[in-house]
């Protein structure tokens, strides 16, 4: 299969060494996401192209591919092309033919070239000539440039013909690693999820800083939705996943701190440690999910005074959305269902949060603060890179696994439902239930507590994590499916 890569607009307009060094990273990690699937992969790359080629054949590694490639940053879209050197009209027409002769018989169709490089022709009298042969010899009902039923498509290259046959839409931007790295506070929910997910679509490299005010089923939620977002769309590049108790932070706001000025204090806290991790990384910002007048926190003078906690760049790439389109968009890039069953948290809750903070009456409550505790929670922060994260948390778990179902215990398919779909688990006499994994800790109360349940994924790291959440709990009926 080859594929022609295009890259996002905006490139081909920069400098020559700015879209050359863009151009070589979009290369870079087109390679880096399919090695896996195909370590043999070719990308060659052009002033406006890329192309890749593979002799992968298998399809579902092929469907795999194509997948990925709608997901890396700097591609608007990428053809599956059929090659064949360049001869004269009538070769064209055959070539053609292969491709679209069973498609095109009663139906109106038109023709489109592009055309590069030095050519006794121009593009529309190829139009034409392939055109009105194909609606002689194919029995098409017409042609049509602006309504056609079926597009004939094809790029011609200096003597190269490609015939194209289908067309992916990526999501554009620039390619990750063309730009600065950031550091996005990360809560699981929509609001954050989007925001890291803007900042990799334009080519910044983006880790993830998790502060955990309480509850091990939280951070557990946040390491799967960091993970996802960087599996999706980010695994062109190593980042890390850093995670900050912030517990005693909490506590100390909570009895120092006047009720009303809790939320702003606790904002500005988390700000200052995320500056000290990205300093100490070298990263050039911080991004939040934050948009205007959302919550109490988020008014204008509210982050005006949150943001003087530090000196570092804050971003804020969804400050004027609206929240209805922040959640279609963490809808479409997969991340809804992970915050609609992102467990809860306990966190500093104000009954009558300011809206208008003043940095001075800020300040004076924060004198009361003892800084060794946030200190102390910087101290024990945890970073793991991101591709290690679900490995690393399923090391030294103590779970009972077994390799075989036993009838009258339900087996609980705890996988994303695109792996459910594409591969579903079928064992004759058991009952399977589908439940993903980011719906176990909210949902699984509300299954029989008198039935066995055996969590199943495809590693076995993923079900023996929320197992034994599941057991700390005090789910005593849960147990780990792991098939011989």
């Amino acid at each position: 299969m080859k594929l022609i890569v295009k890259v996002f607009p905006e490139i081909t307009i920069k400098s020559r060494p700015v879209r050359k060094h863009f151009i070589r990273q979009l290369s870079k990690n087109i390679r880096a996401v399919l090695k896996d699937l195909d370590p043999e992969l070719e990308v060659t790359g052009v002033w406006d192209n890329l192309e890749v080629q593979t002799r992968q054949t298998e399809p579902k590694l092929l469907r795999e591919m194509i997948e990925r490639l709608t997901c890396v940053p700097g591609i608007t879209h990428f053809l599956e092309v059929h090659e064949y050197p360049l001869g004269d009209f009538d070769d064209v027409l055959e070539k053609c033919k292969l491709h679209y002769a069973d498609q095109i018989p009663g139906k109106i169709f038109a023709v489109r070239c592009k055309r590069a490089g030095k050519h006794e022709f121009t593009s529309m009298e190829l139009e034409r000539h392939v055109g009105s042969r194909l609606r002689q010899e194919c029995n098409a009902a017409g042609i049509s440039l602006k309504n056609p039923e079926v597009e004939v498509r094809m790029e011609v290259r200096d003597q190269r013909l490609f015939v194209i046959h289908h067309q992916h839409d990526g999501i554009g931007g620039y390619p990750l690693g063309s730009l600065e790295q950031t550091l996005v506070l990360m809560s699981g929910g929509f609001d954050s999820t989007v925001a890291a997910y803007q900042m990799m679509r334009r080519g910044l490299m983006t880790h993830f800083c998790f502060f955990n005010l309480g509850g091990r089923a939280h951070e557990l939620g946040v390491m799967e939705v960091a993970h996802y977002l960087w599996e999706k769309f980010g695994r062109s590049q190593r980042v890390l996943f850093i995670s900050v108790p912030f517990e005693e932070v909490v506590g100390e706001i909570l009895s120092k701190v006047d009720n009303s000025q809790m939320g702003v204090v606790l904002k500005r806290m988390m700000l200052r440690a995320s500056t000290h991790m990205a300093r100490r990384l070298s990263l050039d910002a911080l991004v939040t999910g934050e948009a205007i007048s959302q919550v109490s926190s988020q008014t204008l003078p509210n982050l005006s005074v949150i943001d003087s906690a530090t000196d570092m760049l804050v971003l804020r790439p969804l400050i004027a959305s609206h929240k209805q389109d922040i959640i279609d968009t963490a809808t479409r890039i997969g991340t809804a269902e992970f915050a609609k069953h992102m467990p809860e948290y306990c966190g500093v809750i104000s009954v009558n949060p300011t809206t208008k903070a003043k940095l001075g009456r800020i300040e004076h409550e924060e004198e009361q603060f003892d800084m060794a505790i946030l200190e102390r929670a910087l101290e024990r922060a945890r970073l793991v890179p991101i591709d290690r994260v679900i490995d690393e948390l399923g090391q030294d778990l103590k779970v009972e696994e077994v390799n075989e179902a036993l009838p009258g215990q339900i087996v609980i398919d705890i996988r994303h439902p695109d792996a459910q779909e594409d591969d579903p688990l079928e064992l004759p006499g058991i009952e399977v239930q589908a439940l993903p994994f980011y719906a176990v800790n909210n949902r699984f109360k509300e299954l029989d507590a008198n039935r066995q349940y055996l969590l199943y994924c495809d590693k076995g790291v993923m079900s023996r994590l929320h197992a034994h959440h599941l057991l700390s709990e005090g789910h005593a009926n849960v147990r780990v499916y792991r098939p011989a």
